[in-house]
């Protein structure tokens, strides 16, 4: 009988487990007899992906729903079992707010597609001046920026669109994303859609306008999905269904296990022995090894083997945030419309942005309460992050009596702390990649994968995990070059 090729997945986020179910598809397909083990350092599974259950109120610490545009989540979810628990949001004629100069301001339809498909909207939402809705509507007279070198999220929002779309809008919806700075985000690692096309059509707007005309239809024999989709009773049932799999077909898993050191020796021609070192010294051996840590945690791995790939992980920087829940009694609450708000930094406010997560999807909350969720900290604005729990949510309730009046007492709160959690894509951050990959690739069979690389959002880590899974079945059969011996 053919002996079992080895692998560790080290982290047991969305990225790791997504590596190791793909890993078990692709070895089935490829012939090849695998024995795959899954090591997290924390005490549960899932990394950022945790859903709380207090009663009926159901609350998300981390995301609290993926892109139905980006087709790895969905079919994950279809895979395990999970498809008739995806949920839309709820069915409603206000969407979300914006802030400016201290006052929430309806977000034109449209914006969030960059398709405005009415001209009413931005007229009547008080955010633009003449100039500024003209300034925008010329976007598609704006040429195209050089097809090579990098640009600013915020350069090219501001080229295309003008500075009053940029400031009021744009800035603090692309912040809600990556928690970041858009004058230090790379245009083509964040949107790379953007940038396609723009050059592909000239315009943004008229680049998408294009592709919503060719769309195919959807499928009559497929349920129709609003932008992002979430499960009826939270995000943690995807992990517990892929732990739940992935223990069912041989993988093994353990929390609580850390990696201290990852060693290297000869195991046979053209091939490498890893040795991961834990914490209590004891040491686990694989033939691959993939790494679906936070970039900075596979730096220090990955420095004595090659300390071009740690200083490249060491360059990608990492913003920390916090979530903060409250329940209200509904009969207290006026006024609260749709599904919550965006703050642009220049109102100077300690929210990021606030959802009103019981409007916005069906489940969360008892009917007579109103359960929200504000964001806070991100890069340049940490500082709050350094308050107590009580002090935090404070702050919010603050923010929350100033711009929206609601000032009763919560009757439930929950605050969760996100330290260096979401890794930013400053300038030039697709070079670095390059460069990463040509450092890690004297190394056959050790991969990285995880949110610090092609994508933050959820289907992007599963994508990648996927795409992980690949080159570590390519390796172990043989498909790939086994590269030259480490020194």
């Amino acid at each position: 009988m053919t002996r079992p090729r080895t692998v560790v997945i080290v982290g047991g986020g969305i990225s790791g487990l997504a590596t190791a179910y793909a890993l078990l598809e692709r070895a089935s397909t490829a012939g090849l007899s695998l024995r795959c083990t899954l090591l997290d350092a924390g005490s549960s599974w899932g990394g950022k992906i945790v859903t709380h259950r207090v009663g009926e109120i159901v609350t998300e610490a981390g995301p609290d729903s993926f892109l139905s545009q980006k087709p790895a989540g969905l079919e994950l979810c279809a895979k395990l079992g999970l498809a008739d628990q995806l949920i839309n949001t709820n069915e409603t004629g206000k969407k979300a707010c914006v802030l400016y100069k201290g006052r929430l301001h309806d977000l034109p339809e449209g914006l969030l597609s960059f398709v405005p498909t009415q001209l009413k909207p931005f007229l009547r939402s008080g955010l633009f001046t003449w100039t500024g809705l003209l300034r925008m509507g010329l976007e598609i007279a704006v040429p195209p920026g050089p097809s090579t070198g990098d640009e600013s999220l915020a350069g090219f929002l501001r080229r295309r669109f003008g500075i009053q779309a940029y400031e009021r809008v744009l800035e603090p919806l692309m912040a809600g994303i990556y928690a970041g700075d858009a004058e230090q985000m790379s245009l083509r690692a964040t949107f790379p859609r953007f940038f396609e096309l723009e050059q592909q059509h000239s315009s943004v707007v008229r680049g998408m306008m294009e592709a919503k005309k060719m769309a195919l239809p959807a499928s009559s024999g497929q349920p129709r999905r609003t932008m992002f989709v979430s499960l009826k009773n939270g995000l943690g049932d995807l992990v517990t269904a892929l732990t739940q799999r992935l223990t069912e077909q041989g993988v093994e898993l353990q929390l609580g296990t850390r990696v201290e050191a990852i060693r290297v020796r000869s195991h046979e021609l053209g091939r490498w022995m890893y040795d991961l070192i834990l914490q209590d010294q004891s040491a686990i051996s694989a033939e691959s090894v993939v790494l679906a840590t936070p970039a900075h945690v596979s730096a220090d791995l990955l420095r004595p083997l090659t300390p071009i790939a740690g200083g490249l992980l060491d360059l990608i920087p990492y913003a920390s945030t916090a979530t903060i829940a409250m329940a209200f009694p509904r009969a207290m609450v006026s006024g609260v419309e749709g599904f919550g708000f965006i703050v642009p930094r220049a109102e100077q406010r300690d929210l990021i942005a606030a959802t009103w997560t019981s409007l916005k999807w069906p489940h969360r909350a008892p009917a007579d309460q109103l359960l929200m969720r504000g964001y806070v900290g991100g890069v340049g604005r940490e500082d709050i992050l350094q308050l107590d729990d009580a002090a935090l949510t404070a702050k919010v309730r603050t923010e929350l009596a100033a711009l929206c009046g609601i000032r009763a007492e919560p009757s439930y709160t929950e605050v969760n702390r996100w330290w260096k959690a979401m890794p930013q894509y400053t300038l030039g951050h697709l070079d670095r990649l390059a460069q990463l990959d040509a450092a890690v690739s004297r190394y056959p069979g050790l991969v990285l994968t995880g949110a610090g690389y092609r994508g933050v959002g959820i289907p992007d880590c599963i994508r990648d995990g996927a795409t992980a899974a690949d080159r570590v079945v390519q390796d172990l059969v043989g498909q790939t070059s086994h590269g030259r011996r480490p020194t």
